[in-house]
């Protein structure tokens, strides 16, 4: 398997062998397991279907995966292993569900979180030098900077994870850079159709893999059966789906970037994200409002293609007033270009 392609591995990893083996792993929906076995709970053993996950993930990243109930339970488990007082530092433009649940812990006492800006790597170094945690995402969500994983990695004192969300292992591999531990929100391309929340985390480490899965039966965080066999079927396809919305992502950002009504596309020459400031936020609201093909809403990675004007969550008020974030989907490119420019016309 090692000499596998990832688009292979994603195919082939966490099938069933031999004969009179189901081709596809099946949903195995239990919570308990007959006494005798090596199986006795699900919550701590897991199922069948989650360990088939687990095994293509790992596979793809090079380590040892887990599976959680979401995206936002591997931070949680990954900040389950810090003790108080840990120092954290963490980009200024990312995931604001992740700056959010750090803000909590350290409103409570619990960890002194440091934000950096996410392009400034002499920061990063000798932040690095000094944290418990450093806690990167790359490309960032939703600016889209690309963090130099590799030269972080080297200067940290402490544990090092990557976010590893929007480039999947198809188009980065952090632990290979450096890094201790990916984590993945698998409900965005993993799953790849907008159906299912769950979260995976991957190690470089088995003593890390086993402390993460312990966190995930402490703190009961773990995904449900058929949330982990729809991410598994997804990841089938997500070689493909990735390399076709990557394609239209680029070509879609180059068209964006000669636009008069866009001041600046965000676009780090790969994935099927892409960021692009209007005027304002009104101009971005009217323009959300005004897609027919694309749909406006909050997630990504899913086949449909999705627009969000980002600062108007909480937790976003830092990013440009009028930044769309567009996941590129696995629509005609020539149709999603029609809609664009229909709603940049409004």
């Amino acid at each position: 398997m090692d000499d596998w392609t990832p688009r292979t591995k994603a195919i082939a990893a966490g099938r069933p062998h031999g004969p009179g083996e189901p081709l596809n792993t099946p949903l195995v929906a239990t919570s308990t397991y007959q006494a005798g076995g090596d199986f006795v709970y699900a919550r701590g053993d897991g199922t069948p279907t989650w360990h088939a996950l687990e095994e293509a993930v790992g596979a793809l990243e090079g380590g040892e995966a887990t599976a959680f109930a979401s995206g936002v339970a591997t931070l949680s488990a990954v900040l389950d292993l810090l003790p108080v007082g840990s120092r954290v530092a963490v980009p200024t433009f990312s995931y604001a569900v992740t700056r959010g649940v750090l803000a909590h812990a350290q409103k409570l006492g619990k960890l002194a979180v440091t934000e950096l800006d996410p392009a400034d790597t002499g920061a990063w170094v000798a932040e690095a030098a000094t944290s418990d945690l450093v806690w990167l995402e790359s490309p960032t969500n939703p600016t889209l900077d690309v963090m130099d994983i590799e030269t972080i990695a080297a200067a940290a004192r402490g544990r090092v994870v990557v976010d590893n969300t929007f480039a999947t292992p198809l188009q980065q591999r952090p632990l290979e850079l450096g890094a201790d531990v990916v984590v993945h929100s698998a409900t965005k391309l993993i799953g790849g159709h907008s159906d299912l929340l769950l979260g995976i985390t991957v190690a470089k480490d088995p003593a890390v893999a086993a402390e993460l899965k312990g966190a995930r039966t402490r703190v009961g965080s773990t995904p449900g059966a058929l949330e982990a066999w729809l991410a598994l079927r997804g990841l089938r396809t997500m070689p493909v789906r990735l390399a076709e919305q990557s394609r239209t992502a680029a070509l879609l950002a180059s068209r964006l970037g000669e636009h008069p009504a866009v001041r600046r596309v965000r676009y780090p020459g790969f994935g099927m994200m892409v960021s692009f400031d209007l005027a304002d936020a009104e101009t971005a609201d009217r323009f959300c409002a005004s897609v027919r093909l694309i749909r406006a809403a909050t997630s990504l990675g899913g086949v449909e293609s999705l627009v969000e004007r980002r600062a108007w969550l909480a937790g976003e008020e830092r990013v440009p007033p009028g930044l769309i974030r567009f996941s590129v989907g696995l629509e005609d490119p020539e149709d999603l270009w029609d809609d664009l420019m229909f709603a940049l016309t409004e």
